[in-house]
């Protein structure tokens, strides 16, 4: 699609109703009915693209995702962190696991990202890396004092320094201890830098050789793809649709 073309619902008020699981549990009220009452001619609901969005391109590859969609502070995060990685001398497979080990923070959902987004990842990857993004998260809270990682000191400020994971994240990260992955994994908490990255964000482009070598973009685009993720990716394409 060209970005001359017109937007989809043009002259029209397009409503966009929040995600559930973005709001359910805090002090936002539902606006669902209040904007079903709002239903006429000139307001309808969002679906398609949305003007306030960068437009994607018909086709899109994992780096149009990573500088379209991404929060500003998740795409410095990831670059970042990918970036130290590659400048370490690490194989590539850690670097690009580094460099997607977020992504669902970034631009999809918070809660349980590294299982996210080693589901979103899994069908284009090698098992390794999307192994590496899941089970990140689980051992990020445990620390390895052999390999030099510590227990986050920004995790006492965030989550309280009395928190302890729950017992699906202590099962995972147990499991993963025992994997013969475990290492690879492991990196990935050591390059993922807490709270805030000091230094500007890298273009992701900087990744395409490796992106290109371990990561298999689909000839029809990602979310186009007919796999079993190729939802979640629409789902970032469109993030804003009523169904």
């Amino acid at each position: 699609m060209c970005d001359d073309d017109p937007f989809p619902q043009a002259g029209r008020v397009r409503m966009i109703v929040p995600a559930p699981i973005g709001r359910i549990g805090t002090s936002v009220p539902d606006p669902e009915p209040a904007m079903f009452g709002q239903l006429d001619p000139e307001h309808v609901f969002m679906m398609g693209d949305n003007p306030a969005l960068p437009r994607m391109p018909d086709r899109p590859r994992l780096v149009d995702f990573l500088r379209l969609r991404m929060s500003d502070m998740v795409i410095r995060h990831l670059t970042v962190s990918a970036r130290r990685a590659l400048d370490d001398g690490m194989e590539e497979k850690i670097v690009l696991a580094c460099l997607l080990h977020d992504i669902s923070n970034g631009c999809l959902v918070r809660t349980d990202h590294g299982y996210w987004g080693a589901q979103m990842i899994a069908p284009y990857v090698d098992p390794e890396i999307a192994w590496a993004v899941q089970y990140h998260q689980p051992l990020r809270y445990f620390a390895d004092e052999a390999v030099g990682y510590a227990y986050p000191a920004s995790y006492d400020a965030f989550f309280g320094a009395d928190f302890l994971p729950p017992d699906y994240i202590c099962r995972d990260a147990e499991h993963a201890r025992g994997h013969r992955w475990y290492m690879s994994a492991r990196l990935v908490t050591l390059y993922d830098t807490y709270f805030f990255d000091s230094g500007p964000a890298f273009d992701p482009e900087i990744f395409t050789d490796i992106i290109g070598r371990h990561f298999r973009e689909p000839e029809d685009g990602l979310g186009f793809d007919g796999s079993p993720s190729a939802h979640m990716w629409r789902s970032v394409i469109w993030p804003n649709n009523f169904i």
